[in-house]
């Protein structure tokens, strides 16, 4: 297998994260993006934990922020089982990204409605409370409509940064948009366009457009060009361990960033290999 090398070429990966993400150095990554299937690892089968608070001395796992997951895990369990679940698959997983991030580095989760709130808990342990920066709500208008509820048309994605006090961020470097209401500002302002909010609204990748993979949970280029230009820097290393169709690397490759993809099914393997050979 290849093997990461700060001053080496970018890679990608066919192998399962966790066999490799611990061989990484310490500190490696700016930034880290990662959209984790959704459902992995629920397996939904009643599991009794206890919710006896611990101690120092007693907890099995303490968090970076001195957190103690036994807690967390035997309350919300108590709650709903299929979260134990979850959280043994994705745990271990955030702790190496934390390991991995810089100290000015910056993670970005993605998931939808039925994790999102699994994972904050998550993140605010490995974390810490205080390294939560943002949750940012991708919202798009395509496919079908229930007529039972409110369409779900949104992701969330959890922003963490490593060190509160030492994050990288430049917004100076984030591609714009038109405002809403434009005679109500200055024609300055109309042609500069305004910055983004925590609400991004863009389509999903289009079934017949140039970006299409046929990677069934591909993702736009746009929306990771966006976290890429403003939490990293040219030449920094970016790292996406869930890397699926490749677009972080996609993203990184064009505007000057460094990468690593990981991922273990071998058709992803295969459309990145194909979408990024020219930058590997």
């Amino acid at each position: 297998m290849k093997v990461f090398a700060p001053d080496g070429p970018n890679l990608v990966l066919g192998t399962e994260n966790l066999s490799v993400l611990p061989s990484l150095p310490d500190g490696s990554f700016t930034m880290v993006y990662l959209d984790p299937p959704f459902n992995t690892g629920r397996a939904q089968r009643r599991q009794q934990l206890s919710m006896v608070r611990a101690s120092e001395e007693d907890a099995d796992r303490i968090g970076f922020g001195g957190q103690s997951y036994r807690t967390i895990k035997g309350a919300l369990s108590s709650y709903d089982d299929a979260f134990a679940d979850y959280w043994e698959f994705l745990e271990p997983r955030l702790r190496e990204a934390w390991r991995l991030l810089a100290d000015d580095g910056t993670l970005y989760l993605h998931l939808d409605y039925r994790e999102v709130h699994y994972a904050k808990v998550m993140l605010d342990a490995v974390f810490g409370r205080e390294c939560f920066l943002n949750e940012i709500i991708w919202a798009y208008d395509f496919g079908g409509r229930s007529k039972r509820r409110w369409p779900a048309k949104h992701d969330t994605v959890l922003v963490y940064v490593k060190n509160p006090e030492n994050y990288w961020f430049d917004s100076a470097e984030v591609d714009r948009e038109p405002y809403m209401a434009p005679g109500l500002v200055t024609p300055e302002k109309v042609a500069r366009g305004k910055l983004p909010t925590d609400v991004w609204w863009h389509t999903i990748v289009s079934p017949t457009g140039k970006e299409k993979t046929g990677y069934p949970t591909q993702k736009p280029v746009a929306l990771l060009r966006r976290m890429v230009a403003a939490s990293s820097r040219p030449g920094d290393w970016v790292l996406d361990f869930f890397a699926g169709s490749g677009t972080l690397g996609a993203a990184a490759a064009e505007l000057g960033r460094r990468f690593v993809l990981i991922d273990s099914n071998p058709q992803a393997v295969a459309v990145m290999q194909s979408r990024l050979a020219a930058h590997l």
